[in-house]
């Protein structure tokens, strides 16, 4: 397994079309993109149609073909739960559009992964998302990497250099700041 620096240096390869560079790169992070997948697929009903082995080929083809470089292993992740968050969002504005003239059902996301019944309308927690990065960006991030990446608290602190404390404070505001924005009742109370 490739060190967090031999990595950096495998995307770079990969971005200057060394395939050797891709396949070990890919065979590198695909376990791992898969568990966080994986842990956030899990809480999805069974009639969902996006599969997580979907989820994670999109999101690492969008990473390695789009303008963004990746400067480490811990860059490299954040990305991730951003382009999960950019693919679920569009997955379920899909699923809305396909529903034309028929009465438009919300596409939900359990706020804690793996936790069934407490769940929201992904588009709404999007939208609300994107004014919370406005208001508090940092605790922004803490959701899209909990929420959409699938990492523990102990993930979030290493991907973005935080203390536990502040990673947590953070959770909990946006949390609450969430709840406001999106009804009483609609984000669950996780932990």
């Amino acid at each position: 397994m490739p060190t967090p620096g031999n990595l950096t240096e495998l995307f770079a390869r990969m971005r200057s079309g060394d395939g050797e560079a891709a396949d070990v790169a890919m065979l590198a992070v695909y376990s791992e993109l898969r568990r966080l997948a994986g842990r956030y697929m899990r809480g999805e009903g069974a009639g969902h149609t996006l599969q997580t082995t979907a989820l994670v080929h999109e999101a690492y083809l969008r990473l390695m073909t789009g303008p963004q470089s990746v400067n480490d292993r811990r860059h490299f992740f954040a990305l991730a739960a951003q382009a999960m968050r950019r693919i679920l969002v569009d997955h379920a504005r899909h699923k809305r559009a396909a529903k034309r003239g028929g009465p438009a059902q919300p596409v939900t996301l359990d706020m804690e992964p793996g936790v069934p019944g407490q769940s929201i309308d992904v588009l709404a927690l999007d939208e609300a998302l994107s004014k919370l990065a406005g208001v508090a960006p940092r605790a922004a991030r803490v959701v899209e990497l909990r929420f959409f990446g699938g990492h523990t608290d102990a993930e979030v602190c290493e991907i973005t250099g935080e203390n536990f404390a502040t990673v947590r404070r953070d959770w909990e505001f946006a949390r609450s700041w969430l709840k406001t924005q999106l009804g009483a009742g609609r984000v669950a109370a996780g932990r």
